[in-house]
């Protein structure tokens, strides 16, 4: 199978299980909607190349060229990364993470589970998505409020697992939305 074969198997089935879960929370658009930037040519064409199987061809791409056009033309389009949500502020002058709307929230803590069980397969637990985000998040721009519910709901995850946790979601954090 070509590389570009098993990046479209890689994708899509992460963007299947990001809709299942999403649409498990009531995010019905955003579970149709997710990635669809990964099929653009800058994304897919990328992937393609620096597919590896066990992590994001971005970081394969970084590596290569010290810089990820496929990141960054994929953080700028999808509200359900922490990055998009930075911007000019006019007290300090500098970038600046924003708070991000719960509905998005929820669909990154959707895609980091997706990710987990994609790149992990068999191995994946529901303290993968934990574990990953704790490798980054000392170097993460994001704002103090994002940070603490995404937190609580990969903390929440790894305690009480996906039943809960959705159950928690959808009884608590989406009941107060509508």
């Amino acid at each position: 199978m070509s590389k570009l074969a098993k990046h479209l198997k890689t994708i899509t089935m992460h963007k299947y299980l990001v809709m299942k879960h999403c649409f498990r929370l009531g995010l019905y658009k955003q579970g149709l909607t997710h990635d669809l930037s990964k099929y653009m040519p800058t994304e897919l064409f990328t992937g393609a190349k620096y597919y590896q199987g066990t992590r994001s061809p971005n970081a394969g791409e970084r590596e290569a060229k010290g810089y990820s056009l496929a990141w960054m033309h994929h953080k700028g389009r999808n509200r359900h990364h922490y990055e998009f949500w930075t911007d000019y502020s006019i007290q300090t002058k500098r970038m600046e993470p924003m708070p991000m709307p719960t509905r998005f929230v929820l669909e990154m803590l959707a895609d980091r589970m997706a990710a987990s069980k994609v790149y992990k397969g068999e191995a994946y637990t529901d303290s993968s998505p934990l574990e990953y985000y704790q490798q980054a998040s000392d170097h993460m721009l994001i704002h103090p409020k994002t940070r603490k519910q995404l937190e609580f709901l990969l903390r929440m995850l790894a305690r009480d697992g996906e039943d809960k946790t959705f159950c928690y979601i959808r009884t608590r954090i989406m009941k107060k939305r509508i």
